[in-house]
C-alpha cells in the first residue's frame, strides 16, 4: 500500500460502503488508530455490532483466531484495525483489477 493514495482509497470505501464520515486528510496511521478505538468500544459496548461488522467486511473468522492467539499482548482492537484495513485494501483492489468497461482483449478475458 502507498501510504497516502491507499489511506484515501479507504477512506473514501469506509465512507461509502459504511455511511461514516471520515476526513480525507487522515494518514494510514491515524485512520488505523481512529479504527482500532472504534472497535475497542464495540468490544466494550456493542460486541453484537463489531461481529455484524467483521461480517460484513468478510474478515476471515480462522485468520482473526489465528491472530489473536499469536499476539495476546497487542491491544485487540489495533490487531482488528489493521486486519480490517487489509481486508478492504484486498477489496478495494479487487474492485479496481474487475473494473467494468476495462478494456482487454478477447484472448485475456479467456
Amino acid at each position: 500500500m502507498n501510504a497516502p493514495t491507499d489511506s484515501l482509497a479507504l477512506i473514501k470505501d469506509l465512507n461509502q460502503s459504511y455511511g461514516w464520515e471520515l476526513t480525507d486528510s487522515l494518514t494510514m496511521q491515524e485512520l488505523e488508530a481512529l479504527l482500532a478505538e472504534i472497535v475497542n468500544g464495540w468490544i466494550r459496548s456493542d460486541f453484537t455490532r463489531l461481529v455484524q461488522f467483521l461480517y460484513r467486511i468478510d474478515i476471515s473468522e480462522s485468520r482473526l483466531r489465528q491472530l489473536l492467539e499469536e499476539n495476546t499482548e497487542e491491544d485487540t482492537g489495533q490487531l482488528l484495525a489493521r486486519l480490517i484495513l487489509e481486508r478492504l485494501w484486498q477489496k478495494i483492489e479487487t474492485r479496481r483489477q474487475y473494473k467494468p468497461g476495462e478494456t482487454t482483449s478477447d484472448e485475456e478475458r479467456w
